[in-house]
């Protein structure tokens, strides 16, 4: 795939017309799974931050899934969500959601086009993002040149760095039994570090794009609800960051479930000619 140009910065002022800068994506054009390791005795129930730092090992052995993904966002009194549905291939690191803004005050009917969204391993290809960009043509992201490692900017953090950053818990506590989707699942609550997370992953995109990260945020330690099964793979996770916005800060809370495992996954990225190099307004 042909460089992007020296220098070239995409800038999107998004979700919606209206929400007074809430939602602002800085997209760096210009590498989002990765592999680490945990002790294999790490899944037993008597161990609860073993087995939450385990679980995004767990993920990439489960082979497939679909994803509902759910991001709310919070500043000075104005909250916004933004929600996505959509595929994830954990094997090869690649996935597709179909992300829908919340309609702004401009919006007629039920507000903005969705957003499609690709994942794969360091980088984000978004269809029906920006003003000026062709209907058929794809906006291509090197999330390790966005500010916040692409956790948030995208409205909506990938399962698979989702899972990731818990490789980096500082605590966890078992919280018992409970059920997500109507399945039985055991619920973890604690903090883990997005530092910590980037040093506990494997040579490659993921640690890359966590490290992109720790500057992003107001703080890098990130409360986080986690839902394994019983095997203590991945069904669920939500994370609470604090992201820093010049001088305010706005609270998000990061929402993944995972449901529907086995699925075959077709997921196609975009080939050159189908990417637009030119400004985002």
């Amino acid at each position: 795939m042909p460089g992007v140009p020296e220098g070239m910065v995409v800038r999107r002022r998004t979700a919606a017309r209206g929400w007074g800068g809430l939602l602002v994506l800085v997209l760096a054009l210009g590498g989002c799974s990765g592999t680490g390791s945990a002790a294999p005795d790490a899944r037993g129930a008597g161990d609860p931050l073993g087995t939450v730092r385990q679980s995004a090992d767990l993920l990439a052995e489960s082979g497939s899934s679909r994803a509902r993904t759910a991001m709310r966002m919070a500043s000075g009194g104005t909250e916004v969500t933004i929600r996505g549905e959509g595929v994830f291939d954990y094997a090869r690191g690649l996935g597709e959601l179909r992300v829908t803004l919340p309609p702004g005050p401009d919006d007629e009917g039920s507000g903005p086009e969705p957003v499609t969204e690709v994942f794969a391993p360091g980088e984000l290809f978004m269809k029906n993002r920006g003003a000026g960009v062709p209907p058929d043509k794809w906006v291509r992201v090197e999330v390790v040149g966005v500010p916040d490692g692409n956790l948030v900017t995208g409205g909506a953090t990938d399962p698979m760095t989702a899972f990731a950053l818990l490789r980096g818990a500082r605590s966890a506590d078992d919280l018992g039994e409970t059920r997500l989707g109507g399945e039985p699942v055991r619920h973890y609550r604690g903090v883990t570090d997005i530092a910590a997370a980037a040093e506990a992953a494997g040579p490659g995109p993921a640690r890359e794009q966590l490290a992109a990260a720790v500057d992003g945020f107001a703080r890098t330690e990130v409360p986080f609800d986690a839902y394994l099964d019983e095997a203590g793979a991945p069904r669920g996770v939500r994370h609470r960051f604090s992201l820093a916005q010049g001088v305010r800060v706005v609270e998000v809370t990061s929402t993944v479930t995972l449901f529907g495992f086995g699925v075959p996954v077709e997921v196609a990225l975009p080939e050159p000619a189908e990417v637009y190099w030119g400004a985002v307004a």
